[in-house]
């Protein structure tokens, strides 16, 4: 077995973290097969998963385990449900920092120490952050499993936050941030929720925070995060894989069963952001860049809204698939990008909508004109074939997110976080096969306000700026770099 070195992970991660946003709202460049023309696939057989076994440890901690015995293995995590999202104001960065730090030094072991002792064992011992949570994640062969969970309970219960190992990592970050302005499609999505959500709104700075915030945050700040949020009145663990009730609830109560809780929990909720009243045009100067990044959209739903199933295939027909509207108009047909799409970002609160592409930069204006006649499309009747193709597309693709013990892991995790009923994945199938033609045109008249939209394009201004402005889409204003970076 191939074991990745967890350290070697989070540099890796690191590198790509301020990528995410710009990724999730791209297609990549691999030639696939023009499916538009293909037949409607048949409806899919709803999804039936094992069953969800819910204990509690002796200190309170609530244990939830899945079983898959198709293999010998096993994943754990531990679901503290705090993340950036629980960052003070003035402080942003400092959760994802935090759980950055935690294998960096726990226990009796600094950081080298622990990752060759997961390393001898064939495991994966994992720390991550996102808006809504954070994450201790083990993955393991079962028959390694009582000499690998105390070093997962070092790294969850235990972390030293050495001050050496810091220094190491914040001069990691404030590399990968500086990176971001030499990154065009990062910084179009950065600058994109800077300039939607505001620089006083957590949704409008990236998880990792700012240059200055990585800078001046120390080691008591990520001691006093850790010991308020990293509780287990805060927190689940989630064991998905070849493991029975009896045999594993001994061995994590010996792991987790001393941890004790240290107060209330400080609850931050991130308000809404307000909508644009108007469309928007906000340019970014990138000399040379050899496209035009565009992202735009405004404030979207958070992930408990009721139209989620009508949002999945609404998107699905616009910009969540290859066979997607987007994709179909400006790459296969026009050629302008190697990928447009779309997508819904739900959390807590409501996140962004956002539809992008990289596209040539003598094409922008042209592109910009394809997003919006593709976007305002969707408030016409779909036609019958669409709507099956999008709803189909979605329930036959949807089991594959369940093949693995880390795929079923981290899909339960959303039970977890957002407080959804076991029976969600189970009802997803009929539920996405339910939405009707009438249900898309009213999301579409609620959701699609092209009108409204704020449309951010990062490019080369001596060549894009008078043809945007000539174009009449809006009002443009160029954005300094400065108002977009901390």
């Amino acid at each position: 077995m191939k074991v990745v070195h967890p350290s070697r992970v989070r540099r890796g991660a690191l590198a790509i973290a301020l990528l995410v946003s710009a990724l999730a709202a791209a297609v990549g460049a691999r030639q696939m097969p023009d499916r538009s023309k293909a037949p409607v696939p048949g409806p899919a057989p709803s999804l039936k998963l094992p069953p969800i076994t819910r204990q509690t440890l002796s200190n309170g901690l609530p244990v939830w385990i899945v079983p898959m015995h198709e293999v010998p293995v096993v994943d754990i995590s531990l679901i503290v449900k705090s993340g950036s999202a629980a960052d003070p104001t003035g402080k942003y960065g400092l959760a994802n920092f935090t759980a950055a730090m935690l294998d960096e030094g726990a226990g009796t072991r600094n950081a080298l120490e622990l990752a060759d002792a997961i390393d001898f064992l064939g495991a994966s011992l994992t720390t991550g952050n996102g808006v809504d949570s954070s994450t201790v994640r083990l993955h393991a062969l079962v028959s390694k499993l009582d000499d690998a969970l105390p070093l997962m309970a070092d790294v969850a219960l235990r972390p030293t936050f050495p001050a050496t190992e810091m220094e190491r990592l914040r001069k990691e970050r404030l590399t990968s941030i500086l990176q971001t302005r030499d990154d065009a499609a990062a910084l179009a999505s950065l600058a994109y929720s800077r300039l939607l959500f505001g620089p006083a709104h957590r949704y409008g700075t990236a998880i990792m925070g700012g240059e200055a915030t990585n800078n001046a945050l120390t080691v008591e700040e990520l001691g006093t995060f850790y010991s308020a949020h990293y509780q287990p009145q805060n927190s689940v663990l989630l064991v998905v894989g070849d493991v029975t009730e009896s045999a594993v609830v001994p061995k994590l109560e010996r792991a987790f069963g001393a941890w004790k809780n240290a107060g209330t929990i400080p609850r931050t909720v991130i308000p809404a952001a307000p909508q644009p009243a108007s469309r928007q045009i906000l340019l970014v100067d990138k000399p040379g860049a050899p496209q035009s990044q565009i992202r735009m959209g405004w404030v979207g739903v958070a992930r408990n809204t009721p139209d989620y199933f009508v949002l999945d295939v609404m998107n699905t027909l616009l910009g969540g698939s290859f066979t997607s509207r987007l994709n179909q108009n400006l790459r296969e047909e026009h050629g302008y990008t190697y990928g447009a799409s779309s997508s819904f970002s739900m959390r807590a609160s409501p996140g962004p909508f956002t539809a992008g592409a990289g596209v040539q930069t003598d094409k922008t204006v042209e592109s910009l004109t394809e997003f919006f006649k593709e976007i305002d499309g969707m408030h016409a009747p779909v036609p019958p074939d669409d709507l099956a193709r999008a709803r189909n597309l979605e329930a036959l693709g949807f089991p594959g997110d369940f093949e693995t013990t880390s795929s079923v892991a981290a899909r339960v995790s959303e039970l977890v976080v957002y407080n959804l009923p076991d029976s969600f994945f189970n009802e997803y199938v009929p539920k996405i096969q339910a939405v009707s033609a009438g249900d898309l045109s009213r999301a579409a008249n609620q959701y699609l306000q092209s009108g409204r939209f704020i449309v951010v394009v990062v490019g080369d201004l001596s060549k894009i700026e008078q043809p945007i402005r000539a174009a009449n889409f809006g009002p443009v204003r160029v954005v300094p770099l400065s108002e977009i970076l901390d």
